[in-house]
């Protein structure tokens, strides 16, 4: 999930982004409200509300990195082995990814897994309790590649790390008894924008096949709430909003060109891509650009399925307890074990 998964509200209300949150910039993002959207919000995840919208940006960002990371999980506890795991990308760089193998010992599908953050926050370790579930219930190997952040490491290196990923699966395939056939990538947020890039380079090399990409919210077009894009007035207002996702992407794309691989939304043909599951909300900033890339691959014949949301918002999996929580770990999973052909769990 993005960032944290089922954190108290209290502690995000208390965290750096929110008290970063308070200094709002100047830019669109407020302007291009006109009123409030709270009253829209599903009356479960209400209090996200409480938590100050603000845009992250370059003066905020290193607060906003020194939040205290959620505890990892117990991997025994769940049949599970979890371990530290580094692979060279292309430019030498050595990139450290978290590897979640299940104690069976059957051929079974490999997952990558990009975790979220605006390009420019996160890590692996963010993402524990939701990857030690999938290899648990699905019997699946996951590897969560913790990429170069931007804006230190624009454009090539997080796409790079990401892709030296899916070759470090394909190639130890044998010794971890993953079938080649059956490797999906997935992320949240970022993590889906990567996710989603990472299925168009893998077409286009041509060297390692994917048969599912797993997309919640993603992070595709650099347009959105830009003044050529501002998008409707009614999403946005929480936990993402206009600014942060243009400082986001202008920190992502460096002097890089705003073309695909690197801009999914940019690509232009969609045939080839792989088989699709994208989850979206609907007062999520991100919600057009991900109807339109859905739609664009039902229209290139690409099997795909979305779901939209009513009443959720960018990252709404920080209130804990909630049948809409609930709902989306259940969708996440079972179209994850459709996706990469193994039985859906009970």
């Amino acid at each position: 999930m993005f960032l944290k998964t089922r954190i108290a509200i209290k502690k995000y209300v208390n965290c750096p982004l929110a008290k970063a949150g308070a200094v709002q910039s100047a830019l669109k993002s407020q302007t291009v409200r006109s009123m409030s959207t709270k009253h829209l919000l599903n009356p479960e995840i209400i209090a996200i509300s409480e938590v100050p919208a603000g845009d992250i940006n370059a003066k905020s960002l290193q607060m906003v990195r020194g939040q205290r990371q959620m505890p990892l999980g117990d991997p025994a506890a769940v049949g599970v082995a979890r371990s530290e795991v580094t692979f060279p990308c292309a430019d030498g760089h050595e990139v450290r990814a978290l590897l979640y193998v299940p104690n069976r010992s059957d051929t079974r599908p490999g997952y990558l897994h990009i975790h979220g953050g605006g390009y420019i926050l996160g890590a692996p370790e963010g993402s524990d309790a939701t990857n030690l579930n999938i290899a648990s219930q699905l019997g699946v190997v996951v590897l969560s590649v913790d990429y170069r952040l931007a804006p230190e490491n624009p454009i090539p290196a997080p796409l790079e790390d990401c892709y030296a990923g899916l070759a470090w699966l394909h190639q130890n395939a044998d010794d971890l008894n993953i079938d080649r056939e059956r490797i999906g990538v997935g992320g949240e947020s970022a993590g889906g924008g990567l996710a989603a890039a990472i299925a168009i380079a893998a077409r286009d090399r041509g060297k390692y096949a994917l048969c599912h990409q797993h997309l919640t919210y993603p992070m595709l077009d650099n347009l959105t709430g830009t003044d050529a894009q501002p998008g409707d007035p009614l999403v946005g207002e929480f936990v993402w909003t206009r600014g942060s996702n243009q400082f986001g992407w202008a920190s992502y794309l460096g002097d890089a060109p705003a073309e695909a691989p690197q801009v999914p939304a940019r690509v232009e043909d969609f045939a080839g891509l792989p088989a699709t599951w994208m989850m979206t909300a609907s007062l999520d900033l991100f919600r057009d650009e991900n109807i339109d890339y859905a739609r664009s691959l039902l229209a290139a014949g690409v099997k795909t399925e979305l779901a939209v949301y009513e009443g959720a918002c960018h990252g709404f999996q920080f209130i804990p307890n909630t049948h809409l929580l609930r709902r989306y770990v259940r969708d996440h999973l079972e179209a994850l074990a459709k996706g990469l052909g193994v039985a859906i769990p009970a």
